[in-house]
Order: structure tokens, then sequence, then C-alpha cells
């Protein structure tokens, strides 16, 4: 309603029209302890965008027209961007609801259709009298402004309600107990799989850096170097990417890096496999998964990898703040997390770290025993009684492999994984984000 709404001084289709020559928007980004307000435009036009933007934030509208539209448009993100065309990112969504059933993260951040549905617009003017205050704002800035441009900012915020800061206080997440799945039954081509636990790790934690390493080594996002690209793409070719994940990372499938301001107190490790084509592949792609998992856990990272995922990380790092916007982003995370800026804070600790400091984290952060598995498939069924039977996955090729390929591969065909027939649940998908 703020970015997508009419202020009391402009209607939004004429925004839309003023912010068009200035080559400039104003978005947001909500998550489950941060909304974010930004925007960028050039130097020369910021006097004019902000007269725009700021009576947005400030002076909002509240029009019932606008109301409807955003709402609607609302809706029909859950119900078909997400449920009905994509099935990866509604894969990973339904797993962090699942892992955190009965917590305050335990609701997807565009919300329930139902609850939706039953929003008023005096629903939506109360939130934003209680929350958007002084006490819980953050101003960023970054780039050309004047020292009066940045007084006139604060002036006009100074506008918004004083209110209390009202600092988040967490329930540890449930207990997962073994394997627990969720099959959603979807008219799809291919099966789409994510896994995952909670961790106790976050930017703050001493372990960050270490946990950081081992989850880009074992699944770096669209890097072909990574340890489950390597084992499941490129030598098996059963799909297009396969990564892993200590921090909540959404729009992965359209960004090569994740967004700032998605601050949390509690995250989880995740791994993403991205579609294969069948229930039978996907069942052995699971268990490469967790068959690598074991072996990492196990075994830990070599001298080598350790060495080459730390190299890597050095250079990497600069580039999640190659703009300024990214900068200003970062900043506000270290801010939130309570530690220095994030590009230095990282290539210190990473500088640091020896080998036996990422195994001994591994062993201590990672695990493969209880585990909170989701599946999007056509024949939910099928899968449901592969996984509980532990039914044999055979892979086969279309060309040659190497023989120490087909000999791995008759181990994890038959890889146990220990579904129980009462934790596997079958759910339409239509069922999905509804109530």
């Amino acid at each position: 309603m703020i970015t997508n709404g009419s202020s009391k001084s402009m209607r939004y289709e004429d925004i839309q029209k003023a912010l068009y020559p200035l080559a400039a928007g104003f978005g947001n980004q909500v998550d489950k302890e941060m909304t974010v307000f930004r925007g960028t435009t050039h130097k020369d036009n910021l006097g004019a965008y902000y007269e725009i933007i700021s009576q947005q934030l400030l002076n909002p509208a509240w029009d019932e027209d606008d109301f409807k539209r955003v709402k609607t448009n609302l809706i029909n993100a859950i119900k078909v961007n997400l449920r009905q065309n994509n099935d990866e990112e509604l894969g990973k969504e339904v797993l962090y609801e699942m892992i955190y059933r009965g917590h305050p993260y335990g609701h997807l951040n565009l919300g329930h259709i139902s609850a939706v549905e039953k929003l008023t617009l005096d629903d939506v003017k109360a939130f934003y009298q209680n929350n958007y205050t002084q006490a819980n704002l953050v101003l960023g800035m970054a780039g050309d402004f004047s020292d009066d441009f940045l007084a006139r900012v604060k002036k006009d915020l100074s506008k918004l309600p004083e209110g209390t800061a009202s600092p988040l206080t967490l329930p540890e997440p449930r207990k997962i107990d073994g394997f627990e799945a969720e099959i959603i039954q979807k008219d799809t081509r291919s099966v789409a799989v994510s896994f995952g636990f909670p961790i106790d790790v976050t930017r703050k934690d001493d372990d960050f850096a270490a946990l950081w390493l081992v989850r880009s080594y074992f699944g770096e996002h669209r890097s072909s170097n990574s340890h489950l690209y390597q084992r499941i793409r490129e030598i098996r070719g059963m799909n297009y990417g396969d990564y892993a994940y200590i921090e909540y990372f959404p729009r992965g499938m359209f960004q090569f890096h994740p967004d700032p301001n998605l601050g949390r107190q509690q995250q989880i490790f995740q791994v993403w496999i991205r579609p294969v084509e069948s229930n039978e592949k996907a069942h052995f792609a699971t268990r490469v998964a967790m068959y690598e998992l074991h072996k990492l856990i196990t075994d830990g990272l070599s001298k080598e990898d350790f060495e080459a995922t730390r190299n890597y990380l050095l250079k990497f790092v600069n580039i999640l703040t190659k703009t300024q916007d990214r900068q200003l982003g970062y900043a506000l995370d270290s801010r939130y997390y309570g530690i220095g800026d994030f590009t230095k804070t990282i290539s210190e600790k990473l500088k640091q770290l020896t080998l036996d400091d990422v195994n001994r984290v591994i062993k201590k952060h990672l695990q493969d025993k209880n585990v909170a598995f989701v599946f999007i498939t056509k024949d939910a069924e099928d899968l449901k009684n592969r996984l509980v039977n532990n039914t044999t996955s055979k892979m086969t090729y279309q060309a040659a492999k190497p023989e120490a390929l087909l000999e791995e591969d008759k181990i994890i065909q038959d890889y146990k994984l220990d579904f129980k027939p009462e934790k596997v649940e079958i759910v339409p998908v239509e069922q999905v984000f509804t109530n």
C-alpha cells in the first residue's frame, strides 16, 4: 500500500508516470524481522524523486481502490506466481513453514490466502501506525547527497509516531524427530526437492565464517565448482544444479547473489535440489545429497578443499558488496547483527580459520538424523511408497560412465533414508498457503 499506492498528494498512476522519466522506482522487501523500503535515483533527480516517495511513505492516501488492487495482486502472487508457476520457490517456502511450525517464523511472508482475504484497510492502517515508528526505524543512505538533504530526511521521518522499540524474542524451533516429509501433490512435469534443519548460527556467531565456508564448498549457489553440483549434475547429469544455504535466500532461481536485509535471529541449513524428471530420480538425487552430507560430517573437508574454498571466498565476498546499494544493505545487516563491516569482518575471520576449526564446526552444527524434506510431484502416492519402503532407485545413463561411479551408484541406490509412514504427509497444492 505504501510503495504500490497513492499518497495524499498524488495518485498512484501519476506517481508511476512521474518516476518513469527519472528512471527510478520505490520498492519494498518484507521478511520476518525487517521491512525495507528502498530506491535509487540519479543525484540530479534527487529532489524530485524524494518529494514523491516521501509522501508515499509519510502521507499514504489509504485509497480503497489501491487496497483492492494490492490485495488482489498479493493473492495472485501466492496462487499463481508461487503455487502454480514456481515449484522450486514453493518447495523452499513450504520447507520453512514445516521447520518453523508453531513458531513466529512459520508463516509465508506473502501471507496465507484466507488471512489476506480477511484483511481490511483499517487493519493495514493500524499496522502502519503501530509498527512504522521512529523507535523501529533505521535510516540508510549512500551516495552523493548534501548534509542539508540528510537533515531534511531526518526531519521528515521525525513525523512518524515515536513508538517504543519492540525487540522480537523467539522460542526455539520445534525439534524435528527423524525424517519428516511433506509431498506436495501437483500436476507438474518434474520433481522439486528441498530439505533442511535448524542451526544455531548467524553472522554474529564465532562459528559463522567456518560454516559459511562449509556451505560454499558443499553447495555454493550457482557455482559449478561446488561439491553437490559436481556429484549430482556434473558427473551424473541429473538436473540444473544443487545448492546449500545457511541463511534465508529467496528468489534464488532468478539471481546469483542473496539480497541483503533479510536478517534473522534464527537460520536453517538447507539443500536445494533443482528439479529432476521422475520420482525415482528424485529419490536417487536425495540419496546422493544425504550420502554426501553424511560423508562431509564423517570425514570433514580435506586440506586442499579447505584452502581452495577459502581462496575463492576471499575474492567472492567483495562481489557481494560490489554496488553502492548492496554496500548499504550489508551495512544495515551488520548493524542488525552487531558486527563490523561484513566484507572486512568475514575476510579477517576466513584468514584466521584452520582446517581443524572447519571440521569441528561441521560436526558441531551439521547432522543427518533429524531432517525435514519437501517434494513436489504429480504422483505423491508413488513417491511416498518409495520413501517409506526404501525402494531401490536405480540410476541409468545414456552414455558410458566410469566404473567407480557405477559402483558408488550401487551403494547410493539403496542408501537408507528412514522415512516412517506416519511422518510422510501428502498435501494437495491447492491447500498450500491457504489457511
